[in-house]
């Protein structure tokens, strides 16, 4: 319950002191935010991290979903309820190469990234 009077007290505090400043400080605010953005650093980030997302690392997610996909409809198909359950099952170890082959496919693209230091890991506590 204290967290959510706090809450409501700091964005109380927030529109109060934001309307005192009116929209020539809130337009002021964003441009620098905009040309903050522009600068050649943060681009520079920003491909960065485009290409590390377009790059092999994406593969285990989309080959997860079809490997997915894949066995649903094999579970779903017209037969016996042990006849779909085979099915699946037998769906599921022909996917069994793929899914591990775009895991190691992602995992060596993350480590090569940290290596090249693209991509920084926080080896923070976790909490």
């Amino acid at each position: 319950m204290r967290g959510k009077v706090g809450l409501v007290i700091g964005l109380s505090v927030g529109y109060v002191l934001g309307t005192r400043a009116g929209r020539e400080r809130y337009e002021q605010i964003k441009t620098q935010a905009d040309n903050l953005w522009n600068t050649a650093p943060v681009q520079k980030q920003v491909d960065k991290v485009k290409d590390f997302a377009k790059s092999s690392a994406a593969a285990l997610p989309s080959t997860v979903w079809d490997t997915a996909v894949k066995v649903t409809k094999a579970a779903t198909t017209k037969g016996t309820p042990g006849e779909r359950l085979d099915a699946a099952l037998k769906t599921g170890e022909e996917s069994e190469g793929d899914l591990q082959k775009a895991a190691k496919t992602s995992a060596k693209a993350v480590k090569d990234a940290v290596d090249d230091g693209e991509v920084t890991v926080d080896s923070g506590s976790g909490a």
